[in-house]
This record gives C-alpha cells, structure tokens and sequence, in this order.
C-alpha cells in the first residue's frame, strides 16, 4: 500500500523524531511511504484564527501535493481535522474532496485502515497517561466522549494495549480539554496556561511517568506547563511508543 506523508509545520521545526517514527511505523506495517518534499503547513493556524482568505494559498498547495494518493497520513490529529473538516478556502472540487476525504490521522489509519493491534517490536515498561486532544475525540473519533451516553471505545488505548510491558493512569478528569487549542494559547494566555496545569497535575496525580497522545501540539503545551510546574512527566507521541521507541 503507498501513504503519502504529511509531517506538520510544528513537528517539522520542533519535533522531527516524532515524523521519523511515523515514517519507520508504517514501513514496518508494510506501507510504501512518500513524502512530497513541496508540502508546507495545512492552513490550520489561519483558519484557527478566522483568517479563511489567507489560507488560501497553504491549502492549494496542500491540495497540489497530495491529490495523487489515495491514503494521506499525518501524527496531527488537529491537523487532519482542519484538512477533513475546514478545508474550505479552496475551490470544492474533485481533487480538493479527494484529499479530504482521504487524508488521516495516524491512529485512525492504523485501526481503521490497516487494522493493526499488535505491535511485536515495541516494549515499554512504564506507566502511561493518555491524552485524547479535543479534536481527535470528537471530531475524528478516537474515542467515547465521557458526555455522551455510548459505549465505551478507545482506539489509540487499543493500539497501546498492544505493547508489551506498558499500563495506565486513569485521570481523574480525562477527556478534559489541556488549554492548547491553537492559537487559543495565544488569546487567551491565562487561561489556556491555567487549564495546562490542571491537565498536568491531573496525570501526575493518577500516577502517570508519561504522558501519550496523537496530538504532539497538545504536548507541547503541557510539556511547558509541567517543566514551569516541577512535574516529573515525561511526554511522548504515540507513533514513538508503537514504533519501540527506547526510554
């Protein structure tokens, strides 16, 4: 099966291990993986922002670059939930509904797509907090949301229990937004960094070692709150802890 790849504007900058262990992930599962090298950000931070005009041109490349692939996936929750959902300053053509309805996110490929739930080469021997980002939980569906009356279903949780040695801190509070949302961190400094804290100290207090996720946005946000906390949390991308990652 050929993926293209689409590594975020922030992992790129930020976060290159976590695009590196997608890229290892799928070969592993047996994907031919490309990366159009033309690809920048999706668009997301302007359409976050009301700015849908000045996106324009982010999602024109976006959609020049991978209108030729059936399967487009991405470690960005938020980022295929602009693509699928908000990717709506381009003409709504034939190859722009292509790549929306094809574009990814990781876990959801792996589940849905792939069908995988074992993952052979990967240990990790620690306690793991799960964080389901706003976006992925109700707009991809990742998971139940607590305010619905569904059953319970969790898939990056499944793909996880298919790691040996790894277990897991309940938070009190876990589907409990951590403050980033975008550019929401920047208008509203105070509260955004107020809801990280709380988010932390939640993960801490379940007896978490590592804080895991889909969304490494997400991460960075509590990552800085829980370095300005003195919390001993570590953080990792999903796609590391199913790729073996060592720690």
């Amino acid at each position: 099966m050929q993926v293209a790849l689409f590594v975020p504007c922030f992992i790129d900058a930020y976060y290159p291990e976590v695009a590196v262990a997608t890229l290892e992930l799928l070969e592993r599962l047996g994907c031919t993986v490309v990366y159009p090298e033309n690809q920048t950000c999706c668009g997301q931070p302007l359409g976050n922002s009301g700015c849908e005009d000045d996106a324009r041109a982010c999602e024109t490349l976006f959609v020049n670059n991978f209108a030729d692939f059936d399967y487009v996936v991405s470690p960005s929750g938020s980022c295929v939930h602009h693509v699928r959902d908000h990717l709506t300053a381009v003409p709504q053509d034939a190859r722009t509904q292509k790549v929306r309805s094809n574009t990814y996110e990781l876990v959801e490929f792996l589940y849905d797509v792939l069908k995988v739930r074992e993952f052979p080469w990967a240990e990790f021997p620690h306690k793991v907090g799960l964080h389901n980002s706003c976006g992925t939980l109700r707009r991809l569906g990742h998971a139940q949301p607590s305010e619905l009356n569904l059953p319970f279903f969790s898939k990056p949780l499944e793909l996880l229990q298919g790691v040996r040695g790894i277990s897991f801190a309940t938070p009190a509070r876990p589907d409990e937004c951590c403050g980033f949302g975008g550019t929401f961190s920047v208008g509203e400094e105070p509260v955004s960094a107020r809801m990280g804290q709380d988010k932390v100290r939640d993960h801490c207090n379940a007896g978490a070692e590592y804080i895991v996720s889909a969304d490494m946005s997400c991460l960075m946000h509590q990552k800085g709150c829980s370095d300005r906390l003195g919390l001993p949390l570590k953080f990792l991308h999903i796609a590391q802890v199913l790729n073996g990652v060592k720690e």
